[in-house]
């Protein structure tokens, strides 16, 4: 059904930041929205204020932090598009109570992940950071003390989700044996097999790979305490979240040999902008490799995740869907003919439903169609009412207590 929008679209403003994918900004202006502004690094708080007063959809990625200042600033803001995998930089309470959708890309990266900690399994087994530095300093280093196949050898995948079981299938076709640990139940791979605990995984794994989101209960996951517990000579890859690893625990136990190499992707504090000052305690170690956060950023991860993001903005934007929302219900819904679209997100208290149909009852206000979902925050409804008293509709819903936000779809 190709119907417009009630709000003309050259009056749509789209802002995306740090240099998002170009398939995002055709996607839009494809689809007839011309206010699409582009800009390649992130913004402060205070200037990130300022350029959101009048926009509606906003795309970001990981360095840009959007607080509740941010949120309340942005009056117009219908929904944030996260063109990455993580949404922890988003305040999402503030977020929800604001009535702002929140997407992101949480596949779309998956495969340029799982091949780079395949390459780097390789690269720290058979010691080559070693002899490609040694090299570099014009010193022959020919042996092979140290160096070893990954065929046959233990890879421990901690967390077991979308990266982690495709890991798992790569590392498996390369003959190697899979064993992971994951705080949910998770349907095994090919032959991987579930450790019993963390210190079961970490005691039998040649290599352990960290594949878990940053919360309370993985900051310092790895830790001085748990770090004993790992196979002597092991490997650490952590290209998950910062906060996962103690750094200067990882840092010891290298210099110690209890561990015989590591890469690091993420850290606790990672710089504004390229060419800014980075420092971590694991410059200049041996066997150790390290990126500058870049374990999903391939051509074709950043295509597959500007196409997945814009797709999911636009389809709220024009149809009112928000399947993969972190914030408002995720509510899929046909558009319907000969009706109008009114889209209210209220606070999930008792009785806004009731009075919601009380208010257009009492109007003779005829519903065609009516979509509800909640969670424990707020409720998102979405009405389809007669044509010729949508106006008088979306000016009643308005007036109903605990409503945050209100918009006629078409």
């Amino acid at each position: 059904m190709n119907q417009a929008t009630s709000y003309p679209k050259e009056k749509i403003n789209i802002l995306f930041l740090e240099n998002i994918s170009d398939k995002a900004v055709d996607f839009f202006k494809v689809n007839g929205y011309v206010n699409v502004k582009k800009l390649n690094g992130a913004l402060a708080e205070d200037e990130l204020i300022k350029q959101v007063k009048d926009v509606h959809l906003l795309g970001i990625r990981s360095k840009t932090q959007i607080t509740g200042k941010v949120l309340d600033a942005a009056k117009k803001l219908q929904a944030i598009g996260c063109f990455c995998i993580g949404v922890n930089q988003v305040d999402l309470n503030a977020a929800t109570h604001n009535g702002v959708v929140v997407f992101n890309a949480p596949y779309s990266n998956t495969r340029s992940v799982a091949e780079l900690i395949i390459g780097l399994s390789i690269m720290l087994i058979r010691r080559i950071p070693d002899k490609n530095n040694a090299a570099h300093q014009g010193i022959w280093m020919k042996e092979a003390k140290g160096s070893y196949e990954l065929r046959g050898k233990m890879l421990g995948i901690i967390g077991y989700g979308n990266i982690g079981s495709q890991v798992s299938v790569l590392a498996e076709a390369l003959g190697m044996k899979v064993l992971f640990y994951d705080v949910e139940t998770k349907l095994p791979l090919g032959n991987a097999q579930s450790a019993k605990n963390l210190k079961d995984l970490l005691s039998q794994s040649d290599i352990v790979s960290l594949h878990v989101p940053e919360t309370e209960q993985t900051k310092n996951l790895i830790n001085k305490n748990n770090i004993k517990f790992f196979k002597k000579g092991a490997i650490l890859i952590n290209y998950a979240r910062g906060e996962v690893v103690d750094l200067y625990a990882l840092s010891k136990a290298l210099q110690e040999g209890l561990l015989s190499g590591a890469a690091i992707d993420v850290y606790p504090v990672e710089p504004e902008k390229n060419g800014d000052k980075f420092i971590t305690p694991l410059q200049g170690l041996s066997n150790v490799i390290l990126t500058p956060h870049i374990g999903g950023s391939t051509e074709e991860a950043q295509q597959n995740i500007g196409e997945d993001v814009s797709n999911k903005l636009f389809q709220y934007l024009e149809k009112g869907i928000t399947n993969g929302s972190h914030t408002v219900p995720a509510l899929s819904l046909p558009p319907v003919e000969k009706a109008h679209r009114i889209l209210h997100i209220h606070n999930n208290v008792p009785g806004v439903l009731s009075a919601i149909n009380t208010q257009l009852s009492n109007h003779n206000i005829n519903i065609v169609g009516q979509y509800l979902k909640t969670n424990d925050e707020i409720g998102y409804v979405v009405l389809d009412v007669d044509k010729q008293l949508s106006k008088q509709a979306l000016e009643l819903l308005k007036d109903v207590k605990e409503t945050i936000k209100v918009r006629m779809l078409y």
